[in-house]
């Protein structure tokens, strides 16, 4: 525990900066990641039961407060509009993770950098130059990049998995488009 202080009390002001803003965005990270698999797992399990209930003649149209008033019949589009309404809703706060991801490992190799610039001119200031000294240095500074790397996984991973998720429920919302738009002497 002692060794996290003395590496907080060396650290140079850019460093820090740069793994409370990665600790920033882990944090984000997990709570958009969290937030977003429950809701979109939600939605998909609402529309799958949506279209069971469609498949069955239990219901005509989705549940969807677009389709509550179709006594005078339905509006031309009204499906592509509750699907891209759908599918925004789902995706809203994926591309932050993206960022996060693409944006960690720079932010972190940023601290890197000043960091061992700012130990290099502090140990060339003393004239002693040797790896016993540098290796400490330069160890100490790449767990900014350590950060950013810890951070970008999961991000990446979460983004990927959600993106899934949300074409899972894109798919359930198009079959029971498909399935009420297809003409009835098919059926």
């Amino acid at each position: 525990m002692s060794s996290l202080f003395i590496f907080f009390e060396e650290s140079s002001p850019i460093t820090l900066f740069t793994l409370v803003w990665l600790s920033f965005y882990f944090v984000i990270t997990l709570w958009i990641f969290f937030y977003k698999y429950f809701s979109i797992s939600s939605m998909c399990k609402d529309e799958q039961e949506s279209l069971d209930a469609i498949l069955q003649g239990q219901q005509r149209f989705p549940k969807d407060a677009l389709f509550f008033n179709t006594e005078h019949g339905l509006k031309p589009g009204i499906f592509s509009i509750w699907k891209s309404k759908t599918i925004k809703e789902a995706s809203t706060g994926l591309s932050f993770l993206s960022i996060i991801a693409s944006t960690s490992p720079f932010i972190g190799l940023f601290g890197t950098v000043v960091e061992i610039l700012d130990a290099f001119g502090r140990l060339g200031s003393t004239g002693q130059i040797s790896f016993d000294v540098i290796a400490p240095v330069i160890s100490k500074a790449l767990i900014a990049t350590a950060a950013g790397i810890l951070t970008a996984i999961p991000a990446y991973t979460f983004f990927l998995s959600l993106k899934r998720k949300v074409y899972d429920l894109g798919v359930y919302v198009q079959m029971q488009i498909d399935y009420i738009v297809v003409p009835h002497s098919f059926r």
